[in-house]
């Protein structure tokens, strides 16, 4: 990651070597060797490569083990919505253990942020709970409280008023159309009887 970041800014001396140096302590220098690993938080977790034995002969065939990678939402409160994201199992564990997405990408250094979506996440994050902390809380006197608190049950109230009203209108509305249901009825009834007997 440090080698793309050179790549794009320039090394031929544009920027001082001290902050090229910081920014090397930054970013992690492992190699990331799967290419899905950037679109998620894979938590250290990459393909590795090794043997697969026969029991009889001991021959060996090259194969790999790849990571178990889950597409997840998780809630972000600092956002207040859920994200989907791809993390592996043991990134899952991680983010349990932290309190959730945003404890974890705020406790992991940038050093182990080993993709460039974690870091570009990481200081996003940062970056909102700096401006939250910035942010002037007021508070109202115990008397605006008490009056915003009894605004509050009037709506409450009101919407229970306007809940039971609309379920009265409903049964009403029922009971009338199962009336005029029984009225035909007796009325298709009478017709039948009266047809039957100019019949007879």
């Amino acid at each position: 990651m440090y080698k793309k970041v050179v790549r794009r800014v320039g090394s031929d001396g544009k920027l001082p070597a001290e902050l090229m140096k910081s920014v090397k302590d930054m970013l992690p220098d492992s190699k990331v060797v799967m290419g899905r690993a950037k679109h998620g938080i894979f938590a250290g977790r990459h393909i590795q490569f090794g043997n697969k034995v026969s029991e009889d002969g001991g021959n060996k065939s090259r194969r790999s083990w790849k990571p178990n990678v889950q597409e997840k939402r998780l809630f972000s409160y600092i956002h207040d919505c859920h994200i989907r994201v791809k993390v592996t199992t043991h990134a899952l564990r991680c983010i349990d253990k932290a309190g959730g997405i945003d404890e974890y990408l705020l406790k992991t250094p940038y050093k182990k942020m080993d993709t460039e979506m974690g870091i570009a996440w990481k200081a996003k994050i940062e970056k909102m709970y700096s401006e939250l902390a910035e942010m002037e809380v007021g508070f109202f006197p115990p008397e605006e409280e008490a009056k915003i608190e009894q605004g509050f049950d009037e709506v409450r109230a009101a919407k229970r008023d306007f809940r039971r009203e609309a379920r009265r209108a409903l049964a009403k509305q029922r009971q009338l159309e199962a009336g005029k249901d029984q009225t035909t009825e007796v009325t298709d009834k009478k017709e039948e009887v009266s047809a039957t007997a100019a019949a007879a």
